[in-house]
């Protein structure tokens, strides 16, 4: 049976812009697997009660079920051990302290920029949903929590300096070669550039260099998505 991946969707089927979908897609890319991605909503939980929760990215495998990014790259590494996304045990552990750091540190910048425009690209369905949630979630409006995107993109900048100082080494996060660690957090970069023309990165940033390597490998996968141009 083909793989299939449950893929959080905007407005339109094609616009697709969860990170945690994105780091699914990426770590499918990178083992060299197609699966087939169905577009999906928050309101349309009915559609993966199968899976025993209610959020994406889901991976059906056969017969088995994984959801959860982290899980899903875990079960991708221990299933098809060809090109590995984490390398070792050690590097493991690793990635996944570096995914705790891209979620509580990256991702809280990134939204603040982005979340005005996140909700605009929003099926209409979805929009009443996320407004109650994210308010209550954030304890103000979506308007408040998004008032100031250049100061959000002026912490973002900051909080990357270690990402920086190894991109000046190295290619990639994870050193010559990418790994499940670089799709962490371009995630967070393609859930921006999928619903906001925000300018994130200065062409002359390391980070900015290794993004457009993310956005070419795998023929262009994320380049080629749906989503607002890169400066150059």
């Amino acid at each position: 049976m083909a793989l299939k991946l449950w893929d959080l969707a905007a407005a339109e089927d094609d616009r697709r812009f969860s990170p945690y979908c994105w780091r699914a897609k990426m770590a499918l890319a990178h083992k060299g697997l197609q699966a087939e991605t169905v577009p999906w909503r928050f309101t349309e939980q009915e559609a993966i009660a199968f899976s025993g929760q209610d959020k994406v990215p889901v991976l059906r495998d056969g017969d088995k079920e994984i959801h959860d990014s982290w899980a899903i790259a875990c079960y991708l590494e221990d299933q098809y051990p060809v090109k590995p996304l984490f390398g070792s045990a050690q590097a493991r552990a690793l990635t996944y302290v570096f995914k705790i750091w891209t979620e509580s540190t990256i991702h809280p910048p990134v939204l603040r920029a982005v979340i005005l425009d996140l909700f605009a690209a929003l099926h209409e369905k979805d929009q009443a949903y996320f407004r109650e949630s994210r308010e209550k979630r954030f304890g103000k409006t979506l308007e408040e929590f998004g008032a100031d995107p250049k100061q959000a993109i002026a912490d973002l900048r900051g909080a990357l300096l270690p990402v920086r100082q190894q991109l000046v080494q190295a290619p990639y996060v994870c050193g010559t070669d990418p790994g499940f660690a670089d799709y962490v957090l371009f995630g967070a970069f393609q859930w921006a550039r999928a619903v906001s023309p925000q300018r994130l990165l200065e062409p002359d940033d390391p980070v900015f260099a290794w993004r457009e390597r993310l956005l070419d490998l795998y023929g262009g996968l994320a380049r080629n998505a749906k989503g607002y141009p890169v400066w150059s």
